[in-house]
Parts: structure tokens; sequence; C-alpha cells
């Protein structure tokens, strides 16, 4: 076949010809369908690449009234546990053939309205918010009420009719404090996360609730709330160590003040463990890899950026806004950072210094 000039456009039409099918098979090619028996799907690309031809996926998106572009805004990227939930986020969208774009907030809820501005004027399809700390209730209505598919991920916004993908946060905190209970522990703190986090607030309500059922007072535990950062964690934890009746173990707010708290125990002298239990919540990829390896509430991040993904996905099709929540299921994992039974380690290793 003659090469065509450059700037002759290549026609659907003439692409059926030379494949000797249908346009509208072509068509149902060009959009990936699996209708198309796949000799003739072969038969069809072949005479796409003799003719040189290139799909506008633009114009298509136009056509059908319909964008091909996703948005993912993720509150703090630095944080590994929301890169590993914008993985699988990508993963889902970018199966079902959409264009993924992601904006990192840190924490910013002025940046947030910026990027969401953006994101509309892009025309997206949907979008999935992991919410900036500080965010109105009302911050999405404008999506929703422009009939923009939106999905919250990990955080909720009170108030809000909003679709929503979170771990199970009071569950977690169950689980983590029963553990300690189990080794002897009966001075419990909870170290980290900011006062007005609604995550916190949900984890708190777990933690407090295992207390009670323990016969242990929620109303005395150590309750600090500090930046969810290594920092934050360290601080907590010096702050605990400094009260009448300091803690023998403690829950963090996440794995990231987990290992701000194992860091300040080892300043002190002290090992995570065997003189003071730790348990983060998480489970990011560092946790098995921390010294020690870290105890801790496993979230599946991947599992629920594909269900908040797949949620958006639904909505697209349906044309309509979906409200449902899907709350995902989280479960302890046991390693070195909590120790074994409660020997008071701290308070031994605290009279050997003074000694």
């Amino acid at each position: 076949m003659a090469q065509r000039k450059a700037k002759e456009k290549v026609t659907i039409i003439e692409i059926a010809a030379a494949a000797g099918v249908s346009k509208s098979t072509v068509s149902l090619v060009l959009k990936g369908s699996d209708a198309v028996h796949p000799e003739t799907r072969d038969r069809v690309n072949a005479a796409i690449r003799e003719l040189g031809y290139v799909y506008n996926r633009g114009a298509a998106n136009l056509r059908q009234a319909r964008s091909n572009i996703v948005g993912m805004i993720i509150n703090d990227l630095t944080n590994p546990f929301f890169a590993e939930l914008a993985v699988g986020i990508e993963r889902s969208f970018q199966s079902a053939g959409y264009v993924p774009f992601i904006a990192n907030t840190a924490e910013n809820p002025v940046r947030q309205a910026e990027v969401i501005k953006l994101m509309r004027e892009q025309g997206v399809a949907g979008l999935i918010v992991s919410p900036a700390r500080g965010t109105p209730s009302d911050a999405l209505d404008g999506l929703q009420a422009a009939g923009v598919p939106v999905v919250l991920a990990m955080r909720r916004l009170p108030g809000a009719r909003i679709s929503s993908v979170v771990p199970d946060n009071r569950r977690g905190a169950r689980l983590a404090v029963e553990r300690l209970v189990e080794l002897g522990h009966r001075r419990i703190a909870f170290l980290g996360g900011y006062a007005d986090s609604v995550v916190r607030g949900e984890r708190l309500e777990g933690f407090g609730a295992a207390l009670a059922d323990a016969g242990l007072d929620p109303e005395r535990a150590l309750n600090i709330a500090t930046a969810p950062t290594r920092d934050g964690g360290a601080a907590a934890l010096e702050s605990a160590l400094t009260h009448r009746e300091p803690p023998t173990a403690a829950l963090c707010f996440n794995d990231i003040v987990a290992f701000g708290v194992c860091l300040a125990l080892r300043r002190r002298g002290l090992q995570p463990g065997p003189d003071f239990g730790v348990i983060g919540f998480d489970d990011v990829q560092e946790a098995v890899h921390a010294d020690p390896p870290l105890t801790t509430i496993a979230v599946d991040s991947m599992g629920l950026g594909e269900r908040a993904a797949q949620m958006v996905l639904k909505m697209i099709e349906a044309g309509r806004p979906i409200v449902e929540e899907h709350v995902g299921a989280v479960h302890l994992v046991i390693r070195e950072s909590c120790g074994g039974p409660a020997r008071q380690g701290m308070e031994k290793r605290t009279r050997e210094r003074r000694a």
C-alpha cells in the first residue's frame, strides 16, 4: 500500500475497507471491546498500523460526553500508607482504560480546593479524595451538584452524604489493646495523631471500649495528641514518660508515629518490646523491616484503593451518584515491638540507671 501524505487523515471507513469489516467493528476494536473475535481484532489492528491511523481519544470523549480522566487527591503522599493507597487506585483505573491524575494536598484544604477546581476544568469523569485535615463538610457539594462521581478514601467527612472507603478503625484499636492487656499491661497510652482527626476519634473510641472491657478506666489512660509523624511520636513518648504513672505500652495512631516512639525509647536506653510495648496502625511495608519489627494493625491500603476506584467506575457506568460505605477489614500482625508478657522492664531499667 502506498504511503499516505502526513497531512492526509485516515478515517475509520478506510480502515474498515482495508480490514474487510464494518465501521462499527472498527469502533469496537478502538474501544477495546471484548465483543470482537480475536482474529478479526488482529486484522483490524494490522490495518490500523499499515494506514498509520491515530485514535483521537479526546474527540471520542467529546462525542460520548464522557472524559477518560479520573482524579486522585491525596492528603499526604509522603506517608507510605497513602502512597500504597494511591497505587491501588491507579491500578484499577488503568485496567479500566482511564487515565488517573494525582495531586498531593499536603493536608492543606486551600490547596485541595484549587486542585478540585482544576480537575473539574479538565472534565474529570470521577474523583477519589482523601480529605485534607480541616476540610469542611460541604467542600465537595459542588462536585456532587455537577454530577461528578466522588468517593472519600480513608477519611469520612462528618455530615456529608458521599460514598466512602475506610478501614475498621474501632476494631483495629480494640485488637491492639486486647493484645497488650493479654501481655499483662495495665497502663496503656494512646499516642499521636491530631486531636481534631476523625480517624483518631474512631481509633480512640475502640481504644477506650477495649480498656473498659478489660476492667480498666479509659479516663485514666494517657491520650497524647501530636502530629502523625516520627517527630510527633517521639515527642508523645517523651511526654508520656514524664507522667506520674508512666505507661508500660502504647497504641500509636499510625506506624509512622510508632517508629518515632521506638526511636525515642532507644534514645533513653529502653528497648521496644522487652521494656515498653509498642503497637502501630496501618502495616506499611517498612513495618516488617523496622528494628525491632513492628507489631501493628494491618490495613489493606492497596485493596481499599482498588475498592474506591471500583466505586467511582460503578457510578460512571450508572451515570448517577451512588452513596455507599465500605468498611475494610483489619487484623493484628504480631511482631517483636509489643514484646512478651509485661515484666515492668521499663521500671527495672530506670532503677538500674539510678543505682
